[in-house]
């Protein structure tokens, strides 16, 4: 689905705002009911999952004067401390009377919550939609962690709810937010580098590949304090729990490391979906694909093709490789010549495409521009720079090179219909069967 002029730029935010010119009216039913003003004067947030991300996105927001943080949850006991603890010591240095967040297991109580405005939601990746659709309906706005959801069929079922319940849906794709990813699509879609040819993206590996590994490890005890039914939820393919999967934390609440759940199957997608959500979103939005995608995908060792390869309808071809020693980025040729870009880095063929990138020392998942979008969307009512289009589109793409990579044939994409054609073994692929008792979450 070709969108001429899909993104404009709008003045919300530092960077700048990116706004699907059809979806602006789409959140207008609802203005009314979501422009009001919360008691104390300020957007009321909720954090929905409390791990490392979280705390991150949480100092981030936590700071905007016109935002307040009055609620956590999470299934592990720890982490709610530890959010808890941070957050009234925020507060109380600020010299906050009422500074202690109201603490919960169960996320359905945070929604029931009348004075919540928003909620941040930044569980793993399986429960993204389900809550996600739940907060919709509950009247909420959501920033909503990327991907932005496990399968393609969730990502349309949360589609659907954000323009049925009139709400404003923020992607964590932070890096349409920041100064060098916005430089490098600019010269793309403007046709600096000339006619685009080609992309090469690097998501990054895990045990040598980008795609997700089957989750083989003998069961152990979650730890104490740990909800580990609560944790699984819709999973019909029940992971065992292992220490790296959900990390087990220090009573001070220290991450040792970012949950691996990310890495295996059934609970993530790989490389393919943790930075390739990232970095297939920056191809995307640099050849005006937001809200369409490719119409062919190979996996890699496919014949001649060494790398996962996809192909546009425009002639454009992307593929997943390593291309330089600066790790995760993307790479864009054109007839003028090509630009590469990284966090915090971007080079060029010729000096003319380049820029300076500034130095920054916030880490870069806590820096403001990117949440500031979303307060700024909840006010105005008016769709941020990735609302849930784009994040369907391209967390899609994602998925359909793990499916490709899965069958290990070539596959055809209709991004219209958004399915794959005359290929029932693969469409089937494009969601799993939710266990008994879970199978209403997504119901629009």
């Amino acid at each position: 689905m070709e969108r001429r002029d899909f993104l404009k730029l709008s003045a919300l935010g530092a960077a700048g705002t990116m706004i699907p010119s059809g979806v602006m009216s789409a959140a207008a039913p609802a203005a009314n009911a979501s422009a009001k003003k919360s008691a104390n004067g300020k957007i009321n947030l909720g954090f929905i999952g409390l791990g490392q991300q979280c705390m991150y996105l949480m100092s981030s927001f936590i700071k905007m004067d016109d935002v307040q943080v009055v609620a956590g949850c999470d299934v592990y006991d720890i982490k709610r401390n530890r959010f808890e603890k941070r957050v009234t010591d925020y507060y109380k240095e600020k010299g906050m009377k009422k500074c202690a967040p109201t603490m919960y297991e169960d996320y359905q109580d945070v929604l029931n919550r009348k004075d919540i405005d928003a909620v941040v939601i930044a569980v793993p990746d399986h429960w993204h939609a389900a809550i996600a659709i739940a907060a919709c309906k509950a009247g909420k706005d959501v920033y909503l962690e990327k991907p932005m959801t496990l399968t393609i069929y969730e990502g349309k079922q949360l589609c659907k709810a954000v323009r049925k319940y009139g709400r404003i849906l923020q992607v964590g794709s932070q890096q349409r937010s920041s100064q060098e990813f916005i430089h490098a699509a600019t010269m793309a879609r403007e046709g600096e580098l000339g006619k685009i040819e080609k992309m090469d993206v690097y998501v990054g590996r895990w045990e040598g590949k980008p795609f997700p590994v089957n989750h083989k490890f003998p069961a152990q005890e979650p730890p104490q304090g740990l909800n580990w039914e609560k944790w699984l939820g819709p999973m019909t393919d029940k992971a065992t729990y292992f220490p790296d999967i959900d990390p087990i934390l220090t009573p001070e609440g220290k991450d040792p490391c970012w949950g691996a759940w990310r890495w295996y199957k059934p609970t993530g997608g790989g490389y393919m979906t943790d930075w390739g959500a990232h970095m297939f979103d920056i191809a995307q939005w640099a050849v005006g694909k937001d809200g369409s995608g490719p119409v062919e995908v190979i996996p890699p060792g496919y014949s001649f093709y060494k790398n996962l390869t996809y192909k546009y309808d425009n002639g454009i071809v992307v593929e997943e490789t390593t291309f330089d020693e600066f790790g995760q980025g993307v790479k864009i040729y054109g007839e003028k010549g090509w630009i590469a870009v990284h966090r915090g880095k971007l080079y060029a063929s010729d000096s003319k495409f380049e820029m300076k990138v500034d130095n920054n020392e916030i880490p870069f998942e806590a820096r403001a521009g990117h949440h500031r979008v979303f307060i700024e969307s909840i006010k105005s009512r008016i769709d941020g720079n990735v609302p849930v289009e784009v994040g369907h589109s391209s967390c899609t793409m994602c998925n359909i090179g793990i499916i490709a990579g899965e069958l290990g044939r070539p596959l055809t994409w209709n991004p219209i219909v958004q399915k794959f054609m005359d290929d029932a073994e693969a469409n089937k692929l494009m969601h799993y069967q939710y266990r008994a008792g879970y199978e209403h979450l997504l119901d629009v």
